[in-house]
């Protein structure tokens, strides 16, 4: 059976941010290995959505005909933005470690800015899917697929939120809070991540989905 492209950074991604967030990794492997742990797992995450965006609303004739086409590249775009904010703070919290004196963050927080743009993105997603026949392919985003993101769009904020760290004491709100989002929003996001598979009845007989074999899946 064959998967989207996209399907395999935003699974492998998801497990590692779920992974730096697992009781137990960061006294087991250190800071220096959890904020790798995180770094890669955005470098993933960005990978699948430059995937999506570029095959998002494929540039051909009548692509763009409807809104819920503009809705489905839009969600793509924001997300892609999202996940370069992440690279930022996941690649700031790696140097901080090797350099405190120039970055501040001890550790990973997880970045606001990347929380919102997912926020965004998942609405949107959520919108384009209500007509998804109209999409240029079906079979990217279904029901199950952008309400997960949605869930693991609002475990990343909360984690977000309890991630600011007051200026007095120089810690987060609650660390508890910020590992169980993050782990929370990651577990949501590979469970979105496989349903970006495409149906097996679809696979066997490209035909029966109107559009013919897709060049861009393998």
């Amino acid at each position: 059976m064959t998967v989207r492209r996209e399907m395999r950074g935003f699974a492998i991604g998801s497990l590692l941010f779920a992974l730096g967030a697992a009781p137990g990794y960061l006294g087991l492997v250190g800071i220096t290995a959890d904020n790798l742990t995180y770094f890669l797992g955005s470098i993933f995450f960005t990978i699948a959505g430059f995937t999506q965006l570029r095959l998002t609303g494929r540039w051909q004739k009548g692509g763009w005909s409807s809104k819920d086409a503009w809705d489905d590249w839009w969600a793509a775009a924001i997300q892609f933005i999202g996940t370069l904010a992440f690279n930022v703070s996941t690649l700031a919290a790696l140097l901080s470690v090797a350099d405190p004196g120039t970055f501040s963050s001890n550790g990973w927080r997880p970045d606001f800015v990347g929380s919102i743009c997912f926020m965004v993105a998942s609405v949107l997603a959520v919108k384009a899917t209500t007509h998804r026949e109209s999409l240029w392919d079906p079979e990217a985003r279904n029901w199950w697929n952008t309400w997960l993101n949605m869930a693991g769009s609002v475990a990343f904020m909360i984690s977000a939120i309890f991630a600011w760290v007051d200026p007095s004491t120089g810690q987060s709100l609650n660390t508890d809070w910020v590992n169980l989002g993050t782990f929370v929003g990651a577990i949501c996001f590979f469970a979105g991540a496989l349903l970006l598979k495409p149906e097996a009845d679809k696979e066997a007989n490209p035909s029966l989905n109107g559009n013919g074999p897709h060049p861009d899946d393998e």
